[in-house]
């Protein structure tokens, strides 16, 4: 699939990153729907909720590899959870530029009431595949992303 019109222009509706962008969009705001509107959690606090959700801590320099998030995104999303009382931080005993994050005993309430509301949200998506169309889908984003990834790491 291309998406130029072979003269050197460019079809958004048909290129790639685009519609990437336009999907994830437009399923986060589905997600966005629950957690904003029913717990008053913003993206990014959802997504460090989650990513320490399966965990008991996680350094806090890990938090926005694995949450997608820059700094200052983590640094703002942290300060709020931690003034509701949704996560602990402790000093990284390995490490004292570093902080070990880990949810509180509220946190983690939190965290097992949205689970089951997003992964309803989740299976009602992709309902519109197959399961073989979703493992193929979940393989190809696998592949893509690699193949990004090294692009990245390429320059």
């Amino acid at each position: 699939m291309s998406s130029g019109g072979g003269d050197g222009t460019l079809d958004l509706t048909r290129f790639f990153p685009y519609r990437l962008a336009i999907l994830a969009e437009a399923v986060s705001q589905t997600m966005a729907q629950l957690y904003a509107d029913r717990f008053d959690l913003t993206r990014q606090e959802w997504r460090i909720v989650a990513a320490l959700g399966n965990r008991k801590r996680m350094a806090g320099r890990d938090v926005g590899r694995l949450s997608a998030l820059d700094k200052m995104q983590v640094s703002r999303a942290l300060a709020r959870l931690e003034g509701r009382g949704m996560i602990d931080r402790a000093p990284d005993p390995d490490d004292r530029r570093n902080q070990v994050l880990s949810l509180t005993a509220e946190g983690r309430a939190l965290y097992q009431k949205i689970v089951p509301l997003v992964q309803a949200r989740e299976e009602y998506i992709l309902s519109a595949l197959s399961p073989e169309e979703v493992r193929t889908l979940n393989a190809l984003m696998t592949r893509v992303q690699a193949r990004a990834e090294e692009m990245l790491r390429r320059g």
